[in-house]
């Protein structure tokens, strides 16, 4: 009788929990490593458009989120002061066979945390090292603990330390620009309302994105892009806290639209956008990257979230095409998925996606990772 394979996921985020769904609908024996304690609400929206929805149906949580998310009209691009329309793109389900959904980050990761047994999940569990023999890995944590598996993911965000056992530490790189958020009760807007699309308005230097998080429209979220003397650096932290009055002044003179979101909000977060060069390699003998921890991004294609999800059908697929042998699916994996994320990185950092013009957007929105073709590098080898 064959031994079923078992797979670590270090960090139990988006993408972390997403590959816990896949790799056990591939028949995969997962265990979730995540060091913080208890998984806090933190106020945030997200988007996830059909290339990521697509990905949440298939693991089966597409219903449960799309019960109470925001789902808008369109993407709408317009002119800060004026509010000129730069393009709309309708995003009617037909569109790419998937839903446009806007919700609460919180809401996204309650249903992935559902769709999994609780037994799985280990909290408190923050990885100090990894040691690889020749059929296994051991990982350590702060606790004392250790755990053994065939393979491990490190799905731990942007600070991965996975990420630094398989191609050594690296430094992010700030090019001078932060990111104010907040999200709020639609009740204190006094009676005024958004567009029922996910707006996005560009200035000459900044912008601001707008949507309803919730399908009764009781709560907004917005996120800013703004220069910044690069000697303001934070940790990539959700947390820390901004000032709404220096938030209000980047913005004046904007549209009114935005000016009454912003005169409304009661609080905000504050941090810099950094960023990451593409990695060398997504992989080291048993251990492999996800989402964050090897592609990092700016978030101005709403595209971080969405691509681990991606990463986690992709990697799931590649554990069955190469019939669970570790080191042929790790390289499946990296093959098909690094040329789409490294085009998207590189897009999304020049900040240009629907900006004006009519780009093809069926490349990004209308992909399908659970039936995209697989690159298999042996076989490519073998030609």
């Amino acid at each position: 009788m064959t031994k079923q394979l078992s797979v670590a996921i270090v960090g139990a985020g988006m993408g972390g929990l997403a590959a816990a769904s896949t790799l056990r609908q591939a028949g995969i024996d997962v265990q979730v490593y995540e060091q913080a304690r208890k998984f806090a609400r933190i106020g945030a929206g997200i988007q996830m458009l059909p290339n990521s929805s697509r990905v949440l149906r298939g693991i089966g949580v597409e219903q449960k989120v799309r019960a109470t998310a925001f789902e808008p009209y369109s993407h709408l691009n317009r002119v800060w002061d004026t509010g000129e329309l730069k393009r709309e793109l309708p995003m009617p389900e037909s569109l790419y066979g998937a839903p446009f959904l806007c919700m609460h980050r919180g809401d996204l990761h309650e249903a992935l945390l559902s769709n999994v047994p609780s037994g799985i999940v280990h909290l408190g569990k923050k990885l100090t090292g990894i040691e690889q023999a020749k059929d296994q890995v051991t990982l350590s944590f702060a606790d004392g603990t250790s755990a053994t598996a065939d393979a491990v993911i490190g799905a731990d965000g942007v600070h991965s330390l996975v990420r630094e056992i398989v191609v050594g530490p690296d430094k992010p790189l700030h090019k001078g620009r932060i990111a104010y958020r907040g999200v709020f009760d639609s009740a204190l807007m006094g009676g005024k309302t958004i567009k029922p699309s996910r707006t996005k308005w560009w200035g000459p230097d900044r912008h601001i994105v707008i949507y309803y998080t919730r399908a009764d429209r009781s709560e907004i979220y917005f996120v800013t892009s703004v220069p910044e003397p690069a000697d303001w650096i934070t940790e990539e932290s959700w947390s820390a806290k901004g000032d709404v009055n220096e938030l209000r002044a980047a913005y004046a003179g904007f549209h009114d639209e935005v000016l009454s979101v912003l005169d409304a909000c009661p609080e905000c977060h504050k941090w810099a956008i950094l960023e990451r060069e593409p990695l060398p390699t997504w992989s080291k003998g048993r251990i492999a990257l996800l989402g964050d921890a090897c592609h990092p991004m700016t978030p101005y294609m709403a595209q971080g979230a969405a691509t681990s999800i991606e990463d986690a059908a992709v990697l799931a697929r590649s554990f069955v095409a190469a019939q669970n042998d570790v080191g042929h699916a790790f390289a499946i994996y990296e093959a098909t998925r690094k040329p789409r994320t490294s085009r998207i990185q590189a897009i999304s950092s020049a900040n240009t996606w629907m900006q004006g013009g009519n780009e093809d957007t069926s490349w990004l929105y209308g992909y399908d990772a659970f039936n995209t073709p697989l690159v298999d590098p042996a076989k490519q080898a073998a030609e």
